[in-house]
């Protein structure tokens, strides 16, 4: 069984509501913030896509914006690049109001979905083309390129076209490009989408360690929750143009702030249930699908209230035995399908009422054969803290 998380030392688990949209990396406040975005809207034939945005990054600090298509998530970028203006609300980068600056006149840098790289140069032309336009000294465009295909591990392509280079190798050739010119915040928007799984992967991490040598703030837009966990410091979730929740990786997985966040980000198991009671120690919710279940205390959930409970499926354990405890749900079903993925087993277990759970099981062990199969009679189980309570 996982055992859920605790920062408070005392045995439970926190439950702490959304963090505030304006923390500063780390939790300074004392530290201004390196790009502010005040109520920034955004409207396209009287249809708002953006909508009184705030937000504050720190310097050097990697944020991603996460949310499903047409939330709004590139429009906020391309009004930081300049390439789009906004309907009402500023920008300010390093204290400077962006408004009324043309994208060149920024001291930022984009990278594209589609990378964009121009097919008819070599890698070092592509990268140095941004350096010759702004009549840089040739020995230093040598300098400048040479250093940066290094940190990008392209040592050896600068003479390669894009034709002769992987989907991996024409990232990092889009990547050099936007660093060369040292701009004080990269965007990129969804940087990693055209490269498979395993590439993408190693990628998010080559990013990380170049983003943390270079110091450069980097802003991330993207639709794919597990590459804004593993790559940013913080995350702001979109919805219909605006944020529905900010903080850490952690702390959105673990304590969303509503129903949109929980089932978007991850898998979450739901259950519409009333408070019936309140004790010191938990909270008994009458679920419509699985009966009481008992959940800690929440602020702001009274008895009578109408509440959503959510589990995630790894906090959930299976087994062939029940498990009895005060403080653990614990309930009967049979397994309808099962998913093997090497590394974990994804169950689907019916329960008496026909309400079906999903459960992430690791594989810790080698087995020839699954412990469980479908059709078998399980018992689920999870401890009291790995419920969370949820108003909306």
């Amino acid at each position: 069984m996982t055992i859920p998380v605790n920062k408070s030392g005392d045995g439970t688990q926190d439950q702490a509501g959304p963090e505030p949209v304006r923390a500063s990396n780390g939790g300074n406040a004392n530290t201004e913030p390196f790009v502010r975005i005040e109520n920034l809207s955004k409207q396209f034939d009287g249809v708002t896509v953006v909508d009184g945005v705030d937000l504050d990054i720190s310097q050097g600090e990697l944020f991603a914006i996460l949310g499903g298509s047409g939330c709004g998530k590139t429009t906020l970028l391309r009004m930081l690049a300049g390439f789009e203006t906004p309907s009402a609300g500023r920008i300010l980068i390093d204290g400077i109001d962006m408004s009324g600056l043309a994208p060149y006149q920024r001291p930022v840098n984009m990278m594209v979905q589609s990378y964009a790289v121009f097919p008819h140069m070599t890698v070092e032309n592509n990268v140095a083309y941004g350096l010759r336009k702004e009549g840089i000294d040739k020995a230093r465009i040598g300098e400048q390129v040479a250093q940066i295909l290094s940190l990008v591990q392209l040592s050896g392509y600068e003479k390669r076209k894009p034709h002769q280079l992987s989907g991996g190798q024409l990232q990092r050739v889009a990547l050099a490009r936007a660093l060369v010119k040292k701009p004080k915040v990269l965007l990129l928007d969804e940087p990693l989408a055209a490269l498979d799984k395993k590439l993408r992967q190693r990628t998010q991490f080559e990013l990380m360690n170049i983003q943390h040598e270079l110091g450069i703030t980097f802003v991330v837009v993207t639709h794919d929750q597990e590459e804004a966990m593993n790559l940013a410091t913080r995350i702001a979730v979109m919805d219909e143009g605006k944020f529905v929740q900010m903080g850490t990786p952690t702390h959105v997985y673990e304590s969303p702030s509503n129903r949109f966040v929980a089932d978007f980000f991850g898998t979450m198991n739901m259950f519409e249930g009333n408070v019936t009671a309140i004790t010191n120690q938990y909270l008994l919710i009458d679920t419509v699908d699985i009966g009481v279940i008992k959940a800690p205390p929440t602020p702001g959930v009274h008895a009578g209230s109408k509440v959503w409970l959510a589990v995630r499926p790894e906090k959930i354990a299976i087994s062939k035995e029940p498990i009895s405890s005060e403080f653990t749900t614990s309930i009967k079903g049979v397994v309808t399908d099962l998913g093997y993925y090497g590394n974990r087993t994804i169950y689907r277990v019916a329960t008496n009422t026909s309400n079906v759970i999903e459960i992430s099981a690791q594989n810790q062990f080698r087995a020839s054969v699954p412990t469980l199969d479908s059709s078998d009679e399980v018992f689920i189980s999870w401890e009291l803290t790995n419920s969370i309570v949820l108003k909306e």
